[in-house]
């Protein structure tokens, strides 16, 4: 499936943290397609959003390793670029997350992530989880389908 014909009309664009880490971290792969949504951000083309939840689980890795750079690349990015949008979780969003993991059995970090999603009006989910995929109430889209 190719990235360009997939976002067709897609104004907001929710990133799990995979294709952030992907990019980032120029994962084999992956980099191509999460570079490209990336450059779409970038031009303007579409809006991305994440939440603490990608803050949280992107710096993990860097904290435990003592990488100090890459953990700030990845602050950098998702708290101060123009075209990603970080959403707080509010009463609310925590709200929808209780009622999605109860529909769809999902994991707490994600049904944040999806609850993120509808709340800030993206019309698609990227990501590379594939038990996102029973979400229904907006398009969830896997890398691992994608082509740049």
């Amino acid at each position: 499936m190719n990235l360009i014909e997939s976002l067709q009309g897609v104004t907001k664009i929710f990133l799990d943290t995979s294709p952030v880490i992907y990019y980032v971290e120029a994962v084999a792969g992956f980099a191509e397609v999460a570079r490209l949504v990336f450059v779409l951000i970038g031009e303007g083309q579409i809006q991305g959003v994440v939440s603490p939840v990608n803050l949280a689980e992107c710096v993990t890795l860097p904290i435990k390793l003592g990488n100090v750079n890459l953990r700030q690349t990845f602050t950098a990015l998702l708290t101060n670029t123009e075209g990603i949008l970080l959403v707080n979780i509010d009463a609310t969003i925590a709200q929808r997350a209780a009622e999605l993991r109860i529909q769809y059995g999902l994991k707490l970090p994600d049904a944040l992530q999806v609850a993120t999603a509808i709340a800030a009006g993206c019309e698609v989910f990227l990501t590379n989880d594939v038990a996102l995929k029973r979400v229904t109430e907006l398009q969830v889209i896997l890398l691992s389908e994608l082509e740049a």
